[in-house]
């Protein structure tokens, strides 16, 4: 685990900007080690963009920013055959999507159809254009933003798409201490705009490559698909969690226990990340949706069925 000490730089880097939100960052890094995507949701102002931003500028490797709207096409995002006339043939264009960390803002003020467009690239980290599929440069993130309060001119993410997000998190209303400290960076002009990056975008693949090597018991293997198999037994849900979002979860366990310093995961971290990992792939039954019932309770309740396996010393 010869880079597993770069994590705490990554993190120091980050702070530089996102003040008193060290959970955050800490998961949105588990979410890129792991080689997923995230997805941020919260009201307006609190940095959802700007976390992004900072995790780009964290990492020395490409960089888009789609600013998702209503009539923005399929083909803004995955690219487009032009025909050459010098050449005489048709030439692919790239599109947005084909970079390292894409932040696709707003996600849910596009149409259906150009939120369909990002299947295949989150999934499986190609486009296919004309008949032909083109590989995305790695390390590959799809960080997308939404705004829960506004509904006028959005489009809900449909149960696929948010299915390809390792974790969905909320930002949050920083405490009055942090918030106080970022009015004095303001006054005082010392709100940094740019970061130097800390690690080099080979490097976060090798750091995705050993974090596929921290070992996992069969205890919390087991652990694991219970705690999903009870999602799909709970009859305050109509849906519940995927087989994928059982691979998610122990892909972000491992790089969770990496990002603490280990080379083995423990119930603790399974625990920290059941929440972020399977709340937005479940759906409530109609009767637990009028009598108000929270995911987080229920996932709570969900936990406490699944007994917590004990590690042999």
């Amino acid at each position: 685990m010869k880079n597993q000490y770069k994590v705490a730089e990554m993190i120091h880097n980050m702070e530089q900007i996102i003040v008193g939100k060290r959970d955050v960052i800490e998961y949105t890094l588990v979410t890129l080690l792991a080689g997923g995507h995230l997805l941020l949701e919260d009201v307006p102002g609190v940095g959802k963009t700007t976390l992004a931003k900072t995790l780009a500028q964290t990492i020395h490797c490409g960089f888009t920013r789609i600013q998702f709207t209503p009539d923005t096409l399929p083909s803004d995002v995955t690219g487009l055959s032009i025909y050459n006339m010098q050449s005489g043939r048709f030439e692919y264009s790239k599109g947005a999507i084909v970079n390292n960390i894409i932040l696709a803002d707003e996600i849910n003020r596009t149409s259906p159809k150009t939120q369909a467009s990002l299947l295949e690239a989150m999934e499986e980290k190609q486009v296919t254009v004309d008949q032909t599929t083109y590989p995305i440069p790695r390390p590959f993130m799809v960080i997308a933003t939404q705004n829960p309060i506004d509904y006028l001119g959005t489009y809900n993410l449909p149960e696929a798409q948010l299915d390809r997000f390792m974790m969905k998190l909320s930002i949050g209303y920083p405490q009055l201490g942090e918030e106080q400290v970022m009015a004095d960076r303001f006054l005082n002009r010392q709100l940094a705009q740019t970061l130097s990056p800390v690690v080099e975008g080979d490097t976060v693949l090798e750091m995705q490559r050993e974090v596929e090597e921290v070992k996992m018991s069969q205890d919390l293997v087991h652990y694991c698909t219970k705690l999903i198999a009870e999602t799909r037994k709970d009859s305050n849900l109509s849906l519940g969690a995927s087989p994928r979002a059982t691979l998610a979860l122990l892909r972000a366990s491992q790089a969770y226990a990496y990002l603490k310093g280990r080379d083995y995961c423990i119930p603790d971290d399974i625990m920290s990340l059941v929440q972020p990992v399977i709340a937005h792939r479940l759906i409530l039954a109609p009767e637990a949706r009028l009598s108000q019932t929270k995911m987080e309770k229920l996932l709570k309740n969900i936990m406490a069925k699944v007994p917590v396996p004990v590690l042999a010393k």
